[in-house]
């Protein structure tokens, strides 16, 4: 998928996530989730890590040498995600008590997630493309 495409949809997801209550944790937390996967793919693909047709979809299932090249590009992004990911087997699909603290958390790293990837896309993005070490990135 595009760059744009997983603007595009993060940013609608995030709509919809407005839209939502604190009853509503369960969904809130698994849209955090999705919408925090569309901007992390948004980033790596401006920042050439990788390819259009290579996306992530969860951290847990990315082999660990790829999930390795994406922590090295953006550490703090992917744990961010990873902490989002952690969420949902506690309280999605187990039976946690705290749920709507824990969709709020999950919208914090979201808002940071998406500030990180609106930054980029303001950025000089056809520079990183050709020099992402523009940004201290250290890639293998």
């Amino acid at each position: 998928m595009s760059p744009e495409n997983h603007r595009d949809k993060a940013e609608r997801i995030e709509q919809s996530l407005a839209k939502l209550t604190d009853s509503d944790w369960e969904i809130r937390i698994e849209a955090a989730m999705l919408a925090g996967t569309h901007w992390v793919n948004f980033v790596l693909h401006k920042l050439g890590v990788n390819q259009v047709s290579e996306d992530m979809v969860h951290a847990s299932m990315c082999m660990v040498s790829i999930l390795r090249k994406y922590k090295l590009a953006e550490p703090e992004l992917i744990a961010q995600l990873e902490e989002i990911e952690e969420l949902r087997p506690l309280f999605v699909r187990g039976d946690m008590d705290g749920g709507a603290k824990a969709a709020d958390r999950a919208l914090e790293l979201l808002c940071s997630i998406g500030e990180r990837a609106r930054q980029l896309a303001c950025s000089n993005t056809d520079t990183l493309q050709q020099n992402p070490r523009a940004l201290g990135v250290l890639l293998p």
